[in-house]
C-alpha cells in the first residue's frame, strides 16, 4: 500500500506540497467513519502511481487546512501539482472516475 505522510502542522504541508510535485493530499478527522473507510481504497488506488506522494492531514490537528484549501466537510482529496490544485473529491468518491482523471493526467505530466 502507498505509503502516508502524516502532516501534523500547516507548515508540514506547506513543506511537503514545496517538496513533492506530484502531491495527493488527504484530510480527515477522527471521528468520520467515512474517512477511516476511504483511505485504503485511496491508498490501494495511488500504488499505482508511484511518483505521486501521498499526505495525510487530521483537520483537528491543522485546523488552519479548512481556510487555506477551502475545506468545508470531509474527507476531501486533492491532487496537486507543482502547488495547483489539478483534482478535488469530497465525501462521496467515484474511485473509476477519479482514477481515470488521475490517470489523464498523470501521463500527460509523465510524459
Amino acid at each position: 500500500m502507498k505509503k502516508i505522510n502524516e502532516l501534523t502542522t500547516i507548515e508540514m504541508v506547506e513543506d511537503f506540497l514545496d517538496n513533492h510535485e506530484l502531491s495527493f493530499l488527504y484530510v480527515s478527522r477522527p471521528d468520520c467513519s467515512v474517512c477511516h473507510a476511504i483511505l485504503p481504497k485511496l491508498r490501494e488506488l495511488l500504488d499505482h502511481y508511484p511518483l505521486i506522494h501521498l499526505g495525510h492531514i487530521d483537520a483537528t490537528k491543522v485546523e488552519e487546512v479548512a481556510e487555506k484549501f477551502l475545506i468545508l466537510t470531509v474527507p476531501i482529496m486533492m491532487f496537486i501539482i507543482d502547488g495547483k490544485e489539478y483534482i478535488r473529491e469530497d465525501r462521496f468518491v467515484r474511485f473509476e472516475q477519479l482514477n481515470e482523471k488521475l490517470g489523464q493526467i498523470y501521463e500527460m505530466y509523465t510524459k
